[in-house]
C-alpha cells in the first residue's frame, strides 16, 4: 500500500535501541555497516566505548563480575527479538471489560519481551518466587543453554576427547549455571520494567543467595543494593546439624539515589495499634472527656490479652489526653552529642536536668512542642522532662532526629509506625491451610504466605499505589497479597502475573512423598472442573477465590474492588509467516499467504498484537462496535481505531476518518490485504490527510 508505513509485530528490537541510546551519549563510537542482508545499520565501535567509560589506557579485560558457561549467549537472548503475541482468552478472563489486572500464560521471557514496551518504566513494584536450585530439572530450558558436553569442556571437566578429568563437579558448574542462565536474561528484562522509584524482591534460599546477590548487584547495580531479608518460617528437628528453615529476599531499587532525593522514608504501621486506636474509640464514647476513666478501662485492656496479642507490646501507650493514647518516651539525643541549654521546670523556675546525651531539639523547637503539650514536666527540676508519642501523632509531633536503634514515633498521617527489621518469623504451614482451607483441597506445595507479602508490599510502595508484577506467578499468592492489600487500605494495585503451564503429570514423575501426594490432589481437583492439568490453571482458580474473598473483607469504602484478571496465551503471531526456502513455495503456498492473518485468528486477537507493536496499555478499555456492516474496535475512548474486516470500500475509510478527526483519534490501523480495491488502499492515505492530518494511520 503506498505511502502508507506498515506496522512492525514483533517485539522491540532492544539492541538498536541501546545502540540509538549509545549514540546520543558518544557519537563518535557509532560506526555505520551492513548487515547479512546488505543493508545500512548502525554498528558500536566497543574499543572506543570501552576506552570512552576508562579514565585510563585499556589493556585487558580482566573486571570483577560473576561468570559461568553460557552467560553470553544468555545476555543476547534477553535483546533477541521475537515474532510472537499475546492471545487474549476471554472465556478464562474475569470482568475483561474493566479489569486493569493481567494474567499471561506462557513462558515468562516471551511474555516480558512481548510487555516491555507497553509497561517500560511503569512498574512500581516486582516480586518473583523463582525455581530454588535444588538439583532437579528447570522448567525453563532455553535455546540458549549450552549442551552438556560442551559444558563439561568450558569448564575444563573433560578433555578434547571428551574423557573426564575430574569427577562429579556438576555440584559447582552446570548445577548453577543452568539456573544462572535461566534467571539472567528474565533479571535483565525485569530491571526495563520498573519506574523510577520502582522496587524489585527476589525469594530465594541458600542454594542460590550468594550467586544471585552478585548477579542482581551486575543486573541492578551494587549501589542500588537495600536490604537481604531472612525469612524464618520454622524450626526443622530431624536436621543432621543445623535446622536450616529460613529463605531470603533480596531487595533492590531501580534507583536508590532517586528514592533518596524524594525523600523516600519506608515505614510500617506498628502491630497492634489499630487495634488498640478501636479500643480508645469505644471507651472515649463511653466516657466523654473523663480522661482517666478511658485511661484505667484502657489499662485493664491491655492486661486481658493474651500474650500472643500484637496490641500487647504497646501497653505503654495507656495514658491518655484530649489526643488519645500516649506514652512517655526519651526526650535526649540519640547516640549523644546533642545541644545543651536551659530549660526551666514552670513549678519550680529552676533549669531541669540536663539529659547525659544532650537534648534531642534546639531551644527553639523545643520550647514550641512545650506550648503544644508535647512535653511533660516531673515533679520537680531533678530529672529531666519527657516527651510524649502519641498512638496517632498529632501535627507538628513527628521530628526528623534519627533514632538508629529505636523504632520511629509515627507519622502524622495516621497511626503509629516503625521502620522493619531484616528479619521477621511466620511459620510456614499458616500459609499451607490457608490455601487448603480457600481452595477446598492441598493442590499447591510450599506456598508463599499472602499475608506476609502483603505487609511488605504496603511497605516499600510507601502508602502509593502503582502496578505490581510476578512473573513466575505460581500458586498465585502475589495476586491475592496485593489484593488484601487494597482491600485493606483502598490504593489501586494493577497486577501482572506470567506463569508456565507446567503439566502435573510432568510433575509427577520426579515427585516423592507429601511433594507428590499434593500434586495428585491437584490433577484429581482439575479433573473435577474438566479443566486442563496444568500449574496456570490452578493459579487461576485461586486468584478468583481470594478476589471474591478480598471484596468479603474490604474496609475502604473507595477501594475500585478490581480482582478480575485479562487472561493471555503467549503464541506465534497472528499474522502468516512469509519466509519459506524455494523448495516450499509452491503455487499452492504462495496462494495462502495473500490472507496475511492465520484463519484461525480473530479480530481481537490482531488488535492486541498491534497494541504490543505500539506499547500501549493491554489493560485499556476496548469497545467494539459494527460500523456500515464491518467490526470497528475503539481502544480507550477512541485514542485507537482498528478495523480488521476485508472489502473495505472507501465509505468506510471516509467514515473513520470523520470520526477520528471528531474524536481527536491518535492512530487507526487497517489490514493490508483488507481493501476491497487496490484504488481504496492507495486512497486511504489521502482520505486520512485530508479528514484527519493529525491521526497515524498504519496497515498491518
Amino acid at each position: 500500500m503506498e505511502h502508507v508505513e506498515k506496522l512492525e509485530l514483533q517485539s522491540a528490537d532492544v539492541t538498536r535501541k541501546n545502540v540509538e541510546a549509545l549514540a546520543t551519549l558518544f557519537p563518535h563510537i557509532v560506526t555505520e555497516g551492513r548487515d547479512d542482508d546488505g543493508n545500512l545499520i548502525h554498528q558500536v565501535d566497543f574499543e572506543a566505548l570501552r576506552q570512552e567509560l576508562s579514565d585510563f589506557v585499556v589493556e585487558g579485560k580482566e573486571v570483577y563480575q560473576i561468570d559461568w558457561p553460557g552467560k553470553l549467549a544468555a545476555e543476547f537472548a534477553s535483546n533477541t527479538p521475537i515474532a510472537k503475541t499475546l492471545r487474549p482468552n476471554l472465556d478464562d478472563s474475569v470482568d475483561f471489560e474493566v479489569t486493569k489486572n493481567l494474567f499471561i500464560e506462557g513462558d515468562n521471557l516471551e511474555a516480558l519481551k512481548l510487555l516491555q514496551e507497553s509497561y517500560l518504566g511503569k512498574v512500581r513494584l516486582i516480586y518473583i518466587d523463582p525455581p530454588y536450585n535444588t538439583g532437579g530439572d528447570l522448567v525453563y530450558r532455553d535455546d540458549f543453554s549450552t549442551s552438556t558436553q560442551e559444558f563439561l569442556w568450558k569448564s575444563r571437566q573433560v578433555n578434547e576427547a571428551g574423557e573426564k578429568l575430574v569427577s562429579n563437579t556438576q555440584t559447582n558448574g552446570r548445577f548453577h549455571s543452568d539456573w544462572l542462565s535461566m534467571i539472567y536474561p528474565r533479571l535483565r528484562l525485569a530491571k526495563r520494567f520498573l519506574a523510577q522509584d520502582g522496587v524489585i524482591l527476589v525469594s530465594i534460599d541458600d542454594a542460590e543467595q550468594a550467586s544471585l546477590r552478585r548477579l542482581m548487584d551486575e543486573v541492578f547495580g551494587e549501589q542500588n543494593f537495600i536490604a537481604q531479608l531472612v525469612w524464618e518460617k520454622g524450626r526443622k528437628n530431624d536436621a543432621k546439624f543445623f535446622s536450616v528453615g529460613h529463605e531470603y529476599i533480596l531487595v533492590y531499587a531501580k534507583s536508590k539515589s532517586s528514592l533518596r532525593e524524594q525523600g523516600t522514608s519506608w515505614r510500617e504501621e506498628k502491630p497492634g495499634a489499630r487495634e488498640v486506636w478501636e479500643q480508645y474509640l469505644l471507651l472515649r464514647e463511653a466516657h466523654g472527656a473523663d480522661d482517666e476513666g478511658v485511661e484505667r478501662d484502657l489499662t485493664a485492656w491491655y492486661k486481658s490479652l493474651p500474650k500472643s496479642h500484637p496490641a500487647k507490646k504497646l501497653a505503654r501507650t495507656r495514658h491518655i489526653d484530649a489526643n488519645g493514647p500516649w506514652r512517655d518516651d526519651n526526650i535526649s539525643w540519640p547516640g549523644g552529642g546533642g545541644p545543651r541549654y536551659d530549660v526551666l521546670h514552670p513549678i519550680t523556675g529552676q533549669p531541669c536536668a540536663v539529659p547525659e546525651a544532650g537534648w534531642r531539639y534546639g531551644e527553639d523547637e523545643m520550647q514550641r512542642r512545650i506550648d503544644l503539650g508535647l512535653v511533660v514536666f516531673r515533679d520537680d527540676h531533678t530529672q529531666p522532662p519527657f516527651r510524649k508519642s502519641h498512638l496517632r501523632p498529632v501535627t507538628g509531633e513527628v521530628d526528623d532526629v534519627d533514632d538508629s536503634a529505636e523504632d520511629d514515633g509515627g507519622d502524622e498521617a495516621g497511626l503509629a509506625v516503625q521502620v522493619r527489621g531484616s528479619y521477621f518469623y511466620k511459620q510456614s504451614q499458616v500459609s499451607v491451610r490457608h490455601l487448603r482451607e480457600l481452595m477446598g483441597a492441598q493442590v499447591f506445595n510450599n506456598p508463599k504466605d499472602h499475608e506476609v507479602l502483603s505487609r511488605l508490599f504496603e511497605y516499600v510502595l510507601g502508602g502509593k499505589g502503582g502496578v505490581v508484577m510476578d512473573f513466575f506467578a505460581g500458586s498465585g499468592t502475589t495476586a491475592e497479597a496485593v489484593f488484601d492489600l487494597c482491600a485493606r487500605t483502598g490504593l489501586d494495585c494493577p497486577v501482572i502475573l506470567v506463569q508456565l503451564p507446567e503439566l502435573l503429570e510432568d510433575n509427577l514423575k520426579s515427585a516423592t512423598g507429601s511433594a507428590k501426594t499434593t500434586i495428585q490432589n491437584a490433577i484429581k481437583f482439575l479433573q473435577k472442573l474438566e479443566k486442563p492439568l496444568n500449574i496456570a490453571e490452578l493459579t487461576k482458580i485461586r486468584i478468583q477465590k481470594a478476589g471474591a474473598q478480598a471484596l468479603e473483607h474490604r474496609r475502604p469504602s473507595d477501594w475500585n474492588g478490581d480482582v478480575g484478571f485479562r487472561v493471555f496465551a503467549v503464541d506465534t503471531s497472528n499474522f502468516t509467516d512469509i519466509t519459506m526456502t524455494p523448495d516450499l513455495a509452491d503455487q499452492e503456498a504462495m496462494l495462502d499467504l495473500v490472507e496475511s492473518v492465520k484463519s484461525d485468528r480473530t479480530g481481537m486477537d490482531v488488535l492486541f498484537e498491534v497494541l504490543i507493536a505500539w506499547g500501549l496499555d493491554l489493560s485499556a478499555p476496548i469497545n467494539v462496535e459494527s460500523v456500515d456492516g464491518h467490526e470497528v474496535f475503539s481502544v480507550e475512548d477512541g485514542a485507537l481505531l482498528a478495523c480488521f474486516d476485508d472489502h473495505l470500500d472507501e465509505a468506510l475509510v471516509r467514515t473513520l476518518a470523520l470520526r477520528a478527526a471528531a474524536d481527536a483519534t491518535q492512530k487507526v490501523v487497517f489490514k493490508d490485504t483488507g481493501f476491497a480495491t487496490d484504488d481504496t488502499a492507495i486512497n486511504a492515505y489521502q482520505v486520512f490527510e485530508q479528514l484527519s492530518p493529525d491521526t497515524t494511520l498504519k496497515v498491518i
